[in-house]
């Protein structure tokens, strides 16, 4: 089964076509600046690749007709025609409470994302717009709908209540809901695979950095509670979300700094975090730079706030799972940040760590064990596969 996987923002498109029989990524891309006349388009297969080609793009349909056109080009294409498109797997930001699983995509589930355009205003729009754009290009290919929402959704009442009027949940929906689920859900099974036992036996507790960051218990299988809630800016500090704060600071920044809604949330979502603290960069890579070769104050304040907060929600999560077995860490920022997972995991011997410095230097892709032999709770780097967890769930739904 050949499936392409597509992940929709408000003006870029990121895809891959995968053949399942092998997991064998044929061909991957994104197109950027989506409704600019100089819009950039990356394609790359193994015979062909073309980096940040200019070219103007007006809408969604406009951009997947050109990654169609070089799927199946002459020169430089992987497949003959449209008909080698077994499926389309989209990834969607917002389901709600309506699904818990990925779905095939109907009139109904249209509906659905329709309604939760509300609860992800950013996200749901563009993905309806992809969804749309298929349904024109590729009329009679099926398309599946894969929720980040969807895998918390077996979290229980007493992790996704807030102690707000219960009405506000039962009227507005206002509730924890949780995002990256693709990726805790991938990485809790690869994990699984390398301790060789079933996911289903095991507390594991996965830790998604990258520029946007999540936690995730996942206790036999199933997400029981994660870190980020009605919003993805909820949470351990991000990028640039400012993660978990006290709720009245947003009122005083409006009430003594004169500051607008909207600006309050610009605040909170594009200039906290780790810009903001460091008055530096969100990228990490500039912060660890700033760490190791200048010693930089700024820069290992924020990173020690940075580490610090994902250390307690692993203490956290451990607490309400009754003890973990594995952690796992993934994500840009997770997988190549060594610094980050030493000093995360240093000083938790209480827990049942025992770190191995040397092992968590390796910046080898895939999956390998930072803790070791005689450590307690197997502390791994999982290399995640949003994509490819796509494309195997849209198997299963057209199974």
């Amino acid at each position: 089964m050949k499936v392409l996987t597509l992940n929709c923002g408000s003006s870029s498109i990121k895809f891959q076509f995968i053949n399942l029989e092998n997991e064998d990524v044929m061909a991957d891309g994104v197109v950027e600046r989506i409704g600019e006349e100089d819009a950039l388009y990356t394609y790359k297969s193994e015979k062909y690749s073309v980096k940040k080609l200019e070219m103007p793009i007006s809408d969604h349909t406009v951009g997947i007709k050109e990654i169609l056109k070089n799927l199946m080009s002459d020169k430089h294409g992987v497949i003959k025609d449209q008909s080698e498109i077994d499926a389309v797997g989209h990834r969607i930001v917002h389901g709600g409470e309506d699904y818990a699983d990925s779905a095939k995509i109907n009139d109904e589930v249209m509906k659905v994302l329709d309604k939760c355009c509300e609860l992800a205003p950013l996200h749901n729009p563009a993905n309806i717009k992809g969804i749309e754009a298929i349904t024109e290009a590729l009329p009679d290919v099926p398309q599946v709908g894969v929720f980040d929402t969807a895998f918390h959704q077996t979290m229980p009442s007493r992790a996704f209540l807030y102690a707000l009027p219960y009405n506000y949940y039962t009227d507005y929906k206002i509730r924890k809901y949780g995002f990256h689920g693709t990726s805790h859900k991938y990485v809790a099974l690869k994990a699984a695979e390398f301790v060789g036992k079933k996911v289903e036996d095991l507390k594991i507790i996965t830790c998604h950095i990258g520029n946007g960051a999540s936690v995730c218990a996942i206790d036999g299988g199933k997400s029981v509670d994660t870190s980020m809630g009605f919003t993805p800016l909820e949470g351990i500090m991000m990028g640039t979300r400012s993660g978990d704060i006290d709720p009245a600071i947003p009122m005083y920044m409006m009430n003594n700094m004169k500051m607008s809604a909207d600006e309050v949330n610009n605040v909170l979502n594009k200039q906290s975090g780790m810009l903001g603290l460091s008055d530096i960069s969100n990228d990490m890579r500039e912060i660890e730079d700033k760490i190791l070769k200048e010693k930089n104050d700024m820069a290992i304040q924020a990173f020690e706030v940075y580490t610090y907060k994902i250390k307690k929600m692993i203490g956290a999560y451990a607490a309400a799972m009754n003890g973990v077995d594995v952690i796992v860490f993934t994500g840009g920022v997770g997988e190549k940040m060594p610094i980050l997972r030493e000093d995360v995991c240093v000083n938790m011997e209480y827990l049942g760590i025992k770190f191995d410095s040397k092992r968590n230097d390796s910046f080898a892709d895939g999956t390998f064990e930072v803790s070791t032999d005689e450590s307690r709770v197997k502390v791994l780097k999982v290399q995640t596969n949003e994509e490819l967890m796509i494309a195997l769930e849209t198997r299963k739904v057209l199974s």
